[in-house]
């Protein structure tokens, strides 16, 4: 900065005296990092009404004086735009508090949200590349057009990553399951900047335990307590005009778990890099059981082989819809149908140390409007009123009973039990392998963009 501000002050001493050139045909100034350039901000110092006549004394230092102010705050302003690491269309306004409160939308101002993990579709059964699709301009305008979507995923995605992160550093032995979920969920309206059905939760707070591997939240009145040696599967989605993003993690604190969730984690890697356009669904599942299998877990003196939960699957993804009807197995022998450009999946794996199969157990927490359900006739008002309030607040995103009497509502599981017998409504129970055994789940979403396989959740953490 010295060097700089000597050329200048040289150039205004020239000046004040009458006797400077055109330096700028004569003598080109050399590029720097931090250059100041003749501009209106210095014409006070060589306007005719404010020169200083000749010989006047003060007039260096008060010209060394104001360019050093202006290198200074040039230099300041250029501080300001590098901060975030920004390419300044999209510098944030604001910046994040601790603990997380301000909207994603309000960070990134200009509307573009931070694209998640983009990779190459694996290669085909032929032996071909798909990089083509990088460079082929059909594929990159058809990848344009869907340009709002993917951000929205992309927003969604963004919130998802602050939370879980914030979740990270609150979780602990001791909280109850209610706090941790009622935390989590707060953090995830402000963030998502909550907003009826445009934006907010995409479904519950899962927080399954130990031989619990899905499904689970706690009722009002559940006084469960999170426990050193529990593992407990954190399982939350956020979503903007639908896009939904579905990711999960799984939380311990005894490091004797560390195997199980390293081969859970490692499975659904695999399951991502497999996955791709005109991929088979059954080859996916038969890579994720071959990776989690070559896993063991030595607990409390004895050995156990990870196991894939072979009736827990990973599924398609569509707008509004959690479950858009196909499949991704866990473990070989599914089916034969291929993934298609442009789908929306959510690859997720479940190790367990018991038998590797659930069923339905405990009290139901988690209920959601059946997608395809047409006009019902419901004879009860109180029914009437609870699916007017699901359909306004709900739609067809999944909710759970916690939501409800958030909402104000009260006496209403008779109503609820007979939108559930009229098929009005479908209850996702607690999912449960064996008793004493422990599972484990790491999830993602993907794009399959026409360009590339975006895992628009991927973060630091996992």
């Amino acid at each position: 900065m010295a060097d700089v501000v000597t050329e200048q002050v040289a150039e205004q001493k020239a000046v004040l005296n009458g006797e400077a050139e055109d330096r700028e045909e004569t003598d080109p100034v050399e590029e720097t990092g931090l250059r100041l350039q003749f501009s209106p901000q210095l014409s006070p110092v060589v306007n005719a009404d404010d020169a200083a006549p000749e010989g006047d004394a003060d007039a260096v230092p008060k010209v060394t004086k104001q360019l050093e102010k202006q290198v200074i705050e040039e230099k300041e302003e250029d501080a300001e735009e590098g901060a975030d690491g920004d390419d300044g269309e999209n510098a944030s306004a604001k910046s994040q508090t601790d603990p997380p409160s301000v909207p994603i939308c309000e960070l990134y101002t200009s509307g573009t949200y931070p694209v998640g993990q983009e990779c190459e579709y694996p290669l085909l059964q032929d032996g071909r590349s798909a990089v083509w699709r990088m460079t082929n301009e059909e594929r990159r305008a058809l990848d344009r057009a869907n340009e709002e979507m993917w951000n929205d995923f992309r927003q969604a995605a963004e919130a998802h990553r602050q939370v879980r992160q914030h979740v990270r550093s609150f979780i602990k032995p001791g909280l109850t399951m209610i706090d941790i979920c009622e935390r989590l969920e707060d953090c995830s309206r402000k963030l998502i900047k909550e907003n009826k059905l445009n934006a907010g939760l995409a479904f519950p707070t899962g927080c399954s335990l130990n031989h619990c591997a899905a499904h689970y939240t706690p009722n009002a009145g559940d006084t469960t307590v999170l426990q050193y040696d529990d593992v407990c599967k954190i399982d939350f989605g956020t979503h903007i005009n639908g896009r939904i993003i579905d990711c999960a993690f799984t939380v311990t604190f005894n490091p004797k778990y560390d195997k199980l969730l390293e081969a859970v984690r490692e499975a659904t890697n695999t399951g991502i890099k497999n996955a791709g356009i005109d991929v088979r669904l059954c080859d996916i599942g038969e890579a994720i059981h071959e990776v989690m299998e070559s896993y063991e877990v030595e607990l409390d003196g004895k050995t156990y082989q990870v196991k894939p939960i072979r009736n827990l699957n990973g599924h398609s993804i569509g707008q509004y819809r959690i479950h858009a009807g196909k499949t991704v197995p866990i473990v070989k022998g599914g089916e034969a149908t291929r993934m298609e450009e442009g789908e929306v999946y959510a690859i997720e794996t479940f190790g367990s140390t018991g038998k590797g199969v659930v069923h339905d157990d405990m009290e139901c927490s988690h209920y959601m409007k059946n997608f395809d359900v047409g006009h019902v006739p419901i004879r009860l008002p109180r029914a009437k009123h609870l699916l007017n309030v699901i359909n306004e607040k709900f739609g067809t995103l999944a909710f759970c009973r916690r939501w409800l009497d958030r909402l104000g509502e009260s006496k209403y599981l008779m109503a609820l039990k007979n939108l559930c017998d009229l098929g009005i409504v479908d209850p996702y129970p607690p999912l449960c392998d064996s008793k004493g055994c422990y599972t484990a789940q790491f999830e993602h979403t993907i794009l399959l963009r026409p360009t590339c396989k975006e895992v628009v959740s991927r973060g630091d953490d996992y």
